[in-house]
C-alpha cells in the first residue's frame, strides 16, 4: 500500500489503456450475458488480475496503483451494461429498433449521473464509516492486487477460461459441431420436458454463484418445467377454445417451449415483479437509513486533508455533470422518444432528478453491506417505471412514444444506481491500497466514455440479428419492464397468472428462500437454469475436496476460470452475430459432422468443462 505522500506511477499511459481495452471486453461479454440470463458479473476482480497480467506480458511490470486505475477504468463498463439490458431490449419488443446514439447517450448520461453523484459520498461512505460498511468486493479486490502485484500469476486462469469458453461456443454457434442443447421429454407428466445448454458462461456463472444461490435458481426452473407447465397442458388438454392471454391457438396443439412462452412466463413475470419489490421493502429500512445518514454527515461535514489520497474531482464538475444530465434530458428531443412534447420531457428529467439521485445515494451504501451482486437494481428500476408510469397515465400520455420515454428513464436511473455501486467498490479498493481518489473518479468518467459505445452496440447488434425474447436473447429483465410498463399504461395484463406468480414469490420468502433467485429461475427456462446449477455443484465439488481451511478469495483460480467462461463466451457471442448480420453465416445450421455431434458430442463437451473448473482446485499454505 502506499502512503499520502509517496508518488508511485499511477495515471500512466499504460494503465489508461489497458483498462479501456478491459472495460470494452467485459462491456460486451456482460451485455450478452445479461442480454441471455438477465443478470451480469463484477468484472472488477478479474480486470485486477488481468490488468498485472498484461503489464507482464508486455514486460513493463506496473506499479499496484497503476493495476488499480486500470481495473477501475475497465469495470467501469459492467455498470452501463447492466442499466442498459434492463431495459433497451423493450424496446425491439415493441418492434421499434431505437437508434444506436440514443443509447450510447443514454449510457453515458446515466453513468455520468451515478459517478458526480457518488464523489460528494466518498469521504462519509469510504473513509469515515471505513470500519462499519466493508464493500466486500472493493476489498476482496485490493486483496488481489496485492497478491498479484506480489508475484502471483492467477491471471493465467482468466485468459484459459477465456479461451475455452470462446472455442465452445464458436464450435456451437459458428461451426455447428456441437448442438446446443440436451433434452428429453419426461412420462407421465403431460408437456413435461427437462433441457441443458451447452453454455460455457452460464457454467461459469453458476461457479461464481455457488450452490445455494443456484439451487434456488434451478428449483424455480423445475417449478416451471415439470409443474406448472404440465398443469396448464393437462387442464387445457379439453377445451375447445383459445385461452387468453392465447388467441389463436388451442393450448393441447402447443408444445411444452410454447405453453411455457404463452402462460407459465406471466406467472414468472409476477414472480419477477413481486420478489423485486418484496427485496425493495425488506432493504427500505436500509434506505432510510442510507439517505440519513449520508444527508447527517454532509452536514456535519469532512473537510479534505489536502492528501494525494483525499483529493476528489471538483465541485463544479459535480454539480455541472448532475446539470447536464438532467438539462439533457429534459431539453434536447430524442434523448428519451422521438418527437415527445416538452411536458412530457420534463417529467421524465424530474424522474431522472428524483430517483437517480436518491438511489444512487441508496446503492452506494448497500453495497457497501451486501456487496454489488446483492444490489436491489431490478427493484430500482421497477419503482422508478411505476412512478413515472403511473404519471404518465394520470396525464394522458399513453401512446408508444410515451412507452418509450418512460423505459429510458428507467435506463438511466438503472445504469446511475449501478454506477455508485461500481465505483464505490472501486473507490474502496483505492482506499485500501492508497490511491488517488480524483485520478479513479476521472478514470471511471474514461472508461464510461469508452464503454458507452461497445455496450450499445452489442446490445443493438444483438437485437438486430437475433431479436430479443427467444431461446438465443431471452432478455428477461427487459420483457418484464415491458410487461409492467404495458400493465400500467394500457391495463392488459393477465392479473390471475400475475398474481400466481405473486404467490409464488410470497411462498418462497415465507420458505426462507431469496424471492428474486427463486423467481428468476421460474421465469427463465430449464435449460438455461441446468447448466448454472450445474456450475454450483461444480464449486461445492471442488470446496469440499479442497476442505474448510482452504481459502475462498477473489484470486481463487477456479472464480478467475469461471469469469474467463464467461468473457470468452461473451466475446464469442458477439462474434458470431457480427458475422450473422453480416450475412457470413447462417444463424442456425445442421452439425458438419453429424456422426461425431451430438448429445454424445455434447456430453463430451460438458465434461471436460466441468473437469477444468475441477482442474483449478489448488491447496494454499
Amino acid at each position: 500500500m502506499s502512503t499520502p505522500r509517496e508518488e508511485l506511477a499511477e495515471f500512466t499511459f499504460k494503465a489508461v489503456v489497458t483498462g479501456v481495452v478491459l472495460g470494452l471486453v467485459f462491456g460486451a461479454s456482460n451485455a450478452y450475458l445479461g442480454l441471455r440470463v438477465g443478470f451480469t458479473v463484477s468484472a472488477s476482480i478479474p480486470a485486477a488480475v488481468m490488468a498485472v497480467a498484461v503489464f507482464r506480458l508486455l514486460r513493463t511490470p506496473g506499479t499496484i496503483l497503476e493495476a488499480n486505475l486500470a481495473q477501475t477504468i475497465g469495470s467501469a463498463s459492467t455498470s452501463l451494461a447492466s442499466g442498459t439490458i434492463f431495459t433497451i431490449p423493450a424496446l425491439f419488443l415493441w418492434g421499434v429498433a431505437p437508434p444506436y446514439l440514443q443509447v450510447v447517450v443514454l449510457c453515458f448520461l446515466g453513468g455520468l449521473l451515478g459517478l458526480c453523484a457518488m464523489i460528494p459520498l466518498r469521504r462519509l461512505l469510504i473513509v469515515r464509516e471505513h470500519a462499519s460498511l466493508p464493500y466486500p468486493e472493493g476489498t476482496a479486490c485490493a486483496e488481489v492486487l496485492r497478491a498479484t502485484t506480489g508475484g502471483a500469476s492467477a491471471g493465467v486462469w482468466v485468459f484459459r477460461g477465456m479461451v475455452i469458453g470462446a472455442a465452445v461456443k464458436l464450435l456451437v454457434s459458428l461451426l455447428f459441431l456441437l448442438p446446443a442443447k440436451l433434452g428429453a421429454d419426461l412420462p407421465v407428466l403431460p408437456k413435461a420436458r427437462v433441457e441443458l445448454e451447452l453454455a460455457p458462461a452460464l457454467l461459469g456463472v453458476g461457479f461464481i454463484l455457488g450452490y445455494r444461490q443456484t439451487g434456488i435458481l434451478v428449483a424455480g426452473a423445475l417449478l416451471s418445467a415439470i409443474v406448472l407447465t404440465p398443469m396448464v397442458a393437462f387442464f387445457g388438454a379439453t377445451l375447445d377454445r383459445p385461452l387468453p392471454p392465447e388467441t389463436t391457438d388451442l393450448i393441447r396443439d402447443l408444445p411444452a417451449g410454447e405453453i411455457f412462452k404463452r402462460y407459465v412466463r406471466y406467472i414468472g413475470a409476477g414472480a419477477v415483479a413481486t420478489a423485486g419489490i418484496l427485496t425493495v421493502l425488506r432493504t427500505l429500512p436500509s434506505m432510510v437509513d442510507a439517505v440519513a445518514g449520508v444527508l447527517r454527515g454532509l452536514r456535519g461535514g469532512s473537510a479534505a486533508t489536502g492528501e494525494r489520497t483525499d483529493r476528489d474531482l471538483p465541485g463544479a464538475f459535480v454539480l455541472g455533470g448532475i446539470a447536464v444530465v438532467v438539462l439533457a434530458a429534459g431539453l434536447i428531443p430524442g434523448v428519451f422518444a422521438g418527437d415527445m412534447a416538452l411536458g412530457p420531457r420534463l417529467v421524465c428529467a424530474g424522474g431522472v432528478a428524483i430517483f437517480g439521485l436518491l438511489f444512487v445515494t441508496v446503492a452506494a451504501r448497500i453495497v457497501g453491506i451486501v456487496g454489488v451482486s446483492s444490489q436491489p437494481t431490478s427493484g430500482i428500476t421497477l419503482v422508478t417505471l411505476l412512478a413515472v408510469a403511473s404519471v404518465f397515465a394520470a396525464a394522458g400520455w399513453t401512446g408508444e412514444g410515451a412507452r418509450a420515454a418512460v423505459l429510458t428513464v428507467g435506463t438511466i436511473v438503472a445504469v446511475a444506481a449501478s454506477k455508485a455501486g461500481d465505483i464505490s467498490q472501486d473507490l474502496k479498493t483505492g482506499y485500501l491500497v492508497g490511491a488517488t481518489p480524483a485520478r479513479q473518479q476521472f478514470g471511471q468518467l474514461i472508461g464510461a466514455a469508452c464503454a458507452c459505445w461497445v455496450v450499445a452496440g452489442t446490445v443493438l447488434l444483438l437485437g438486430n440479428t437475433f431479436g430479443f425474447g427467444g431461446d438465443e436473447l431471452s432478455a428477461p429483465q427487459a420483457t418484464l419492464m415491458k410487461t409492467i410498463i404495458d400493465g400500467v399504461l394500457a391495463g392488459q395484463l393477465p392479473w390471475d397468472l400475475v398474481l400466481s406468480g405473486a404467490g409464488l414469490s410470497i411462498g418462497a420468502l415465507l420458505c426462507g428462500l431469496s424471492p428474486l433467485a427463486f423467481a428468476i429461475g421460474v421465469y427463465l427456462p430449464l435449460s438455461t437454469m441446468a447448466p448454472i446449477f450445474l456450475g454450483g455443484c461444480m464449486r461445492a465439488w471442488r470446496d469440499r475436496a479442497q476442505g474448510a481451511s482452504a481459502a475462498h478469495s477473489g484470486s481463487d483460480p477456479g472464480i478467475l476460470a469461471a469469469s474467463g467462461l464467461v468473457a470468452g463466451e461473451g466475446l464469442a457471442g458477439v462474434l458470431v452475430a457480427g458475422l450473422v448480420a453480416g450475412s457470413i453465416i447462417p444463424k442456425s445450421a445442421t452439425p458438419l459432422l453429424p456422426g461425431i455431434a451430438g448429445d454424445g458430442a455434447t456430453i463430451l463437451a460438458l465434461a471436460f468443462l466441468c473437469a477444468f473448473l475441477w482442474l483449478t482446485r489448488r491447496k494454499r499454505s
